[in-house]
């Protein structure tokens, strides 16, 4: 909560950008994309309201610089997102300062300045990947130094992983966290060991980096598609967000059947908010849509996190009727 305060303090003096005129498409990637940069703050952030304020979300940011190269659209979003976030105000609310680091920020930040063709180890006034190392500890795990606790979980150790190429020690420690049953829990060295839909799919997308087997966990993974063909969360039936990650590392009828169902969640040109994907079956909903419509591009597109680099024109297109 104290981030989330000082971030949206920072971002509130950040000027007014203009944004762009958008041309119409067809194509339901590019009007995924572009229904998510027209929701972004002053045409640079994405924001996430907590108690009816609106705080700057760093990390909403980055899925969205993702989900725009992954599109091949919407460059320059991603252009002025990728630059508020190398602003020190910026970064060193989302990274940590005054003794507080945190690994998962670190890594994230570093693929998002990669794939914005930025140098990681001088992005903004920030070494990234020094700041990452930093936080490595002899086991090859990656954990936050923080007051609160350490918060470092599948997706940080994966995180670090995209981020820093190959790495031994972190490879084999995500390796040796895989459950009995084949997949990935979200949080480390805890009993018994839950295996997770997200967490499995983010961890085979790392290992697949590090040349580490991931039949078992993909085996898993595919056991788990809803008959819909959507993949579910720990509690619930299928969304876009679960199914956006598993999307990007099965493959066969189970990619085709998974891009499927995010399509089923599209609102087309009966709804206003034109483009956008719904979090599930159940409707449209805003405050879940930006995170759900970001981590479904990357499903439909089939992204890769490690060979991902932005491109494409600029503008936020909108799905033509």
């Amino acid at each position: 909560m104290q981030k989330l305060i000082i971030a949206a303090l920072l971002g509130a003096s950040l000027a007014t950008t203009a944004v762009p005129a958008s041309a119409g498409t067809a194509h339901r990637v590019d009007a995924a994309a572009g229904w998510l940069a027209r929701q972004m703050a002053d045409g640079e952030r994405l924001e996430t309201e907590f108690g009816g304020v609106k705080y700057p979300d760093q990390g909403l940011t980055i899925d969205a610089i993702f989900a725009f190269a992954a599109a091949r659209t919407a460059d320059d979003y991603a252009d002025r997102a990728i630059a508020w976030l190398a602003k020190p105000e910026t970064s060193s609310a989302y990274l940590g300062s005054d003794g507080e680091s945190y690994a998962g920020a670190h890594a994230k930040l570093a693929v998002a300045a990669r794939v914005k063709g930025k140098n990681p180890r001088a992005f903004g006034d920030v070494d990234l990947v020094a700041g990452l190392k930093a936080l490595q500890a002899p086991s090859g795990r990656f954990s936050d130094r923080s007051q609160f606790g350490d918060f470092s979980n599948a997706f940080t150790q994966s995180y670090a992983l995209f981020a820093l190429g190959r790495d031994a020690q972190g490879a084999s420690y995500l390796a040796a966290s895989q459950c009995p049953d084949g997949g990935f829990p979200v949080t480390f060295e805890t009993s018994p060991c839950v295996s997770d839909v997200d967490a499995t799919a983010i961890v085979v997308q790392a290992l697949r980096t590090q040349g580490k087997p991931t039949v078992s966990a993909l085996t898993w993974l595919r056991s788990k598609q809803q008959a819909d063909g959507g993949f579910p969360a720990a509690l619930g039936g299928s969304n876009a967000n679960s199914t956006g990650l598993a999307a990007q590392v099965v493959n066969g009828i189970a990619a085709v059947r998974a891009r499927d169902y995010l399509k089923s969640l599209q609102v087309g040109c009966a709804g206003v908010e034109k483009g956008a994907i719904a979090f599930d079956a159940s409707g449209f909903d805003k405050a879940t849509a930006t995170r759900a419509t970001a981590q479904a591009v990357l499903g439909l597109t089939g992204a890769n996190l490690v060979t991902l680099r932005s491109g494409g024109p600029d503008g936020a297109p909108t799905l033509h009727c």
